[in-house]
């Protein structure tokens, strides 16, 4: 066969030795989130899988020196929905932070070497946390879960304030009745509290509220709803002005858009300017001044950043490299963000407003030094699928610096569904997707229909078809990719976490268009997952397959556990044992169906691990396992 690349070495396709290791994606990418300004510093939270998954608060200074600000030990992690989110706050120079081991309160004095000071210990989580400075107290999300034992109850969520001032910080309930709450967000005068709020069985992605009310001593008066109340939009991060108005994305327009109460839209264009709020805290905009917003935005599946002038309402972009953007914050004039190209990580930068060009790059942890050959680049591809909608996905070829395959073979393929389902995969930096494509294999990181990013009508056209639009929308993407020869279509592979292993699971038992699949701590019966699941996500499935009980039976025609009969070809799971969301019985009970059925099964689990994988010995096991079952499976070869 003649090569097409004299200068590398020939091998099979899947079987290439590689250059991007298990072990680097742990130390080669730490997780970056959660940006806040307070005076002349700005903060950030950096995730380290080689410290065990430790989540570290950083510090950046007036000098521009970066420093690492908690000890060995200690964490910042919320329980909170069990996926928290950004769970710290600072006033002068007090950091308050919910630690991941107790979930207890400690302060640290930002100008000393001390020990974090325990400020309030309780069985309570909180997250959420912002300053009252006007009455020096502490406001926050909180939850509580009930006593062990007691039988068909669930987390309460509220609203508390907790002075600053006291040797025992009394914790006072703000407002509460709702199911859930997130945002709290107080005017630069001091005396105005709003938030968001909804109820079972909405998701925030959904239908929320936008209330807000008069704080004084007291507590909050006057609590007023002032938008969502005919439960037809989800209104995403509201925020005040430095001149006191209230802000917030809503997509009751279809479109995640920016709003000022008093005025109505901001910016109105088809594109979403929120994500999914998964975790607490999560930014798309912010105020350099009173007539400036830096903001990020989203259009199929690529991000952009740029400056709103409020009072005409200009967006002007900005022209840069990045695609993933992502935490927005505004700090002494710019506009800061944690930003990732499909050649770069995730790092922290600076734009400058007057300039209208990224400035420079404020905080980058990745040094990968790797061949550019060596990185496969995402192709946006849009083809048609079911009921006469289209289905984008981000397809990228397989990428080795050193070796290609003939030019007469075709790929396997990995095909990826994100989890959520509402959620979202973009063009950035994933060195998860560059690992199997610098191994061989062609990756396809599909955005089927219930993806955000694409409008409210999307994401809702998986309402009562989970299980069979995201389904049909992989297979549709797959034959797309076929019959342009561009994968081998007897080595299709499917691969997913959480819900995106339900619709691993789903695709290889009800269709035959994949010869393998990987479960990451996904779901195999729909019907325990809603007896089994926390708070957050108890009611999730009414919307997306329908109310239970009343459609236990449409439950069970989509639960892959009930018709392993069907499901005839191999598949690993990976499930960590400490997981809530999704328990380890979701996989035992499909792993021990297809054993008696005789499958190629492989079941892996990991006894300090939760819902997704945090530990670097964890990350790596995983990905060495789920390769070798591949390799195994397929019996790739070394040489033709």
């Amino acid at each position: 066969m003649q090569k097409l690349h004299p200068d590398k070495n020939l091998k099979p396709y899947g079987n290439w030795p590689a250059s991007i290791s298990a072990e680097l994606i742990t130390r080669g990418a730490p997780g970056l989130n959660h940006l806040q300004s307070h005076g002349n510093r700005l903060f950030w939270v950096e995730s380290r899988p080689w410290e065990a998954g430790r989540n570290v608060i950083m510090c950046r200074n007036k000098d521009g020196v970066v420093s690492d600000l908690l000890p060995i030990g200690y964490s910042h992690h919320s329980r909170v929905h069990e996926y928290g989110g950004m769970a710290y706050t600072v006033t002068g120079d007090w950091l308050y932070f919910v630690n991941g081991v107790d979930q207890c309160i400690y302060k640290l004095n930002l100008n000393s070497n001390d020990e974090p000071i325990p400020f309030v210990e309780s069985s309570l989580r909180f997250s959420d946390l912002i300053i009252d400075e006007k009455r020096q107290q502490l406001i926050a999300v909180c939850e509580r879960h009930p006593q062990s034992g007691k039988e068909n109850s669930e987390a309460e969520n509220y609203l508390v304030a907790i002075s600053l001032n006291s040797d025992h910080p009394e914790i006072r309930t703000l407002v509460s009745g709702a199911d859930f709450y997130a945002y709290p967000s107080l005017s630069p005068d001091g005396h105005k509290l709003s938030w968001i709020q909804w109820d079972h069985p909405h998701m925030p992605w959904d239908c929320t509220q936008l209330w807000q009310a008069n704080i004084s001593d007291e507590g909050l008066q006057d609590v007023t709803l002032v938008a969502g109340a005919d439960d037809d939009q989800a209104i995403f991060q509201p925020r005040w002005s430095p001149d006191n108005r209230l802000f917030y994305v809503s997509d009751k327009n279809n479109w995640w858009n920016i709003y000022c109460l008093e005025h109505g839209v901001i910016v109105e264009m088809a594109a979403e300017f929120a994500m999914p709020l998964w975790q607490f805290g999560m930014s798309t905009y912010d105020f350099i001044d009173a007539n400036t917003l830096g903001c990020l935005w989203t259009q199929q599946g690529v991000w952009f950043a740029g400056f709103v002038d409020i009072d005409n309402g200009q967006l002007t972009p900005i022209d840069c490299e990045y695609t993933n953007m992502q935490s927005a914050c505004c700090h002494k004039g710019s506009l800061y963000m944690v930003a990732g190209s499909p050649m770069t990580a995730n790092q922290v930068i600076e734009i400058a407003q007057r300039e209208k060009e990224v400035a420079n790059s404020v905080y980058a942890p990745s040094r990968l030094d790797l061949d550019a050959d060596d990185f496969a680049k995402p192709e946006s591809i849009n083809c048609p699928t079911a009921d006469g909608q289209r289905v984008q996905a981000f397809f990228y070829f397989p990428a080795n610096s050193s070796f290609h395959a003939n030019s007469d073979e075709l790929p396997p393929a990995i095909v990826i569904c994100h989890g959520g389902p509402t959620g979202a995969t973009d063009s950035s930096l994933n060195l998860k997707i560059q690992y199997w494509t610098n191994r061989g294999f062609a990756v396809v990181d599909v955005n089927y229909r219930g993806s955000t990013g694409f409008g409210r009508a999307y994401r809702h056209s998986l309402f009562s078809a989970w299980g069979i639009a995201d389904v049909q929308d992989t297979q549709y993407v797959v034959n797309y990719l076929i019959e342009q020869k561009r994968i081998d279509p007897t080595r299709c592979i499917i691969r997913g976490g959480s819900a995106g292993g339900y619709t691993v699971l789903s695709a290889l038992t009800f269709t035959d268009s994949f010869k393998a699949g990987a479960s990451l701590y996904g779901i195999g019966d729909l019907e325990t997952l809603t007896q089994d699941t926390h708070k957050f996500e108890s009611r999730y499935l009414d919307k997306l397959v329908g109310p239970f009980p009343k459609d236990r039976d449409i439950y069970q025609q989509r639960s892959p556990i009930h018709h392993v009969h069907l499901l005839n070809c191999p598949v690993i799971f990976l499930q960590g044992l400490e997981d809530k969301v999704v328990p380890p019985n979701q996989a035992e009970m499909m792993v021990d169906s297809l054993n008696k059925k005789g499958i190629d099964v492989e079941y892996i689990t990991f006894a300090d691990e939760g819902h997704g994988f945090r530990k670097a010995k964890n990350i790596i096991r995983a990905l060495e396992s789920e390769h070798d079952f591949y390799r195994r499976v397929f019996n790739f070869k070394d040489h033709y």
